[in-house]
């Protein structure tokens, strides 16, 4: 047997690397402190799950009709509600999470050879979706000097030939937040250059301080029919295992994406469908996700702040999301705990190895100066892990 050259070039997720290394390590009795899962450490609010229980006692255990129109209505409202954004029903499509969403968008908008635009850091999937749609991918370096974000001028630079920009704010893997005025300036960028804009807002509710979130599609009429928008109740709902995501932009897209599922994977489950429902209908959502956030929020300055009182440790304030991505280069080219560290992989196998504390590397986000910690977790972990991190790099 041989396998394609196509799958043969796709890395498996880093971030899931970790955490399955971290969990194999507490299976064997070893106490580890994780900071490498991407999803809240909350369980899914009461409410959602006795919608998605009494679904199941109804006998809503068959395909979905019209890829669960009730869902997508709820969806069209949100949108208008609370982004500002008018969408058809015939221009939302629901997916199996906001990942199945941009892969499903890649494989819809991208041919061989196509540019696709990626501010760096990224999140680990987006290169692997756009190579396997055979695009090529042009990073928009940033720094932490400035926040992590790209400028007008680096898409008016790198645009010409491109396609595609793919944003995502607030952003994983640095926590940064675009603010109005920004994405209203990248906005124009990308008219000017005639791009096509994919707008991952996935933690677009796990915003902090003075910080204002805005869909970039609303920001500019003009952006309506040149950006998707990707969507999710994973983040915000604590319901990453119940997969569901969905995607909002011009219906020829969305009808596309819609004719892929139908080979693909039909329609999400239709259980988990009446859970979301009730996220997105129920009057009690709104107190449910604001406990979440302002907890994240006291755990993300807490984490910052012990962070950056880390001798040769640099960080970027986290303002959405729930990561530090702090700049731990200058412990590069030595030896902790016994092991030689040079770069963000093998510093990550220190913390693992020799303290039992489990962080993403940035390589795999196009930043080897860099790692990555969530803050999804109680703060007696932040305490004991950053304890542990301290005293090996002491």
């Amino acid at each position: 047997m041989q396998l394609s050259k196509r799958i043969t070039a796709v890395h498996a997720s880093a971030t899931i690397a970790i955490t399955a290394r971290a969990k194999q390590m507490q299976a064997e009795g070893i106490d580890v402190v994780s900071f490498g899962a991407g999803e809240p450490d909350f369980d899914t609010p009461q409410f959602i799950k006795s919608a998605a229980i009494n679904a199941l006692d109804e006998g809503d255990t068959k395909y979905v009709p019209r890829a669960g129109r009730e869902l997508v209505h709820a969806i069209v409202e949100k949108l208008a509600r609370e982004n500002a954004l008018a969408y058809r029903e015939e221009q939302v499509v629901v997916t199996f999470g906001g990942k199945h969403a941009l892969y499903a968008a890649c494989q819809a908008l991208i041919d061989p050879g196509d540019k696709v635009l990626l501010p760096a850091p990224y999140w680990v999937s987006y290169p692997e979706q756009i190579n396997l749609a055979g695009g090529e991918v042009v990073p928009l370096a940033t720094e932490p000097e400035n926040g992590f974000k790209i400028t007008p001028r680096q898409i008016l630079d790198g645009g010409a030939e491109a396609k595609i920009l793919i944003l995502n704010s607030p952003s994983n893997p640095t926590g940064i937040t675009y603010t109005p005025e920004e994405l209203a300036d990248i906005a124009a960028a990308a008219i000017q250059r005639d791009l096509f804009v994919i707008s991952d807002e996935i933690y677009e509710k796990l915003i902090y301080g003075e910080t204002k979130f805005a869909s970039l599609a609303s920001l500019d009429e003009r952006m309506m029919e040149r950006t998707l928008t990707v969507n999710g109740l994973a983040k915000t709902f604590a319901m990453t295992g119940w997969r569901l995501g969905y995607a909002a932009g011009p219906a020829e897209l969305i009808g596309a994406m819609k004719r892929l599922m139908s080979h693909e994977t039909t329609n999400p489950v239709s259980f988990a469908q009446a859970g979301a429902l009730a996220a997105y209908t129920d009057p009690s959502a709104g107190e449910a996700v604001e406990a979440m956030r302002v907890e994240l929020e006291k755990r993300g300055r807490h984490m910052f702040e012990r962070l950056s009182a880390i001798e040769g440790v640099q960080c970027v304030k986290p303002t959405g999301a729930f990561y530090c991505f702090p700049d731990v280069s200058a412990h590069y080219n030595r030896t902790l705990g016994g092991v030689e560290v040079t770069d963000s992989m093998s510093f990550a196998a220190a913390a693992l190895e020799k303290v039992q504390v489990a962080l993403v590397p940035g390589a795999p986000f196009g930043e080897d100066r860099c790692i990555r910690l969530s803050f999804a977790t109680s703060m007696e972990r932040i305490d004991k892990g950053l304890d542990r991190l301290e005293t090996l790099l002491e």
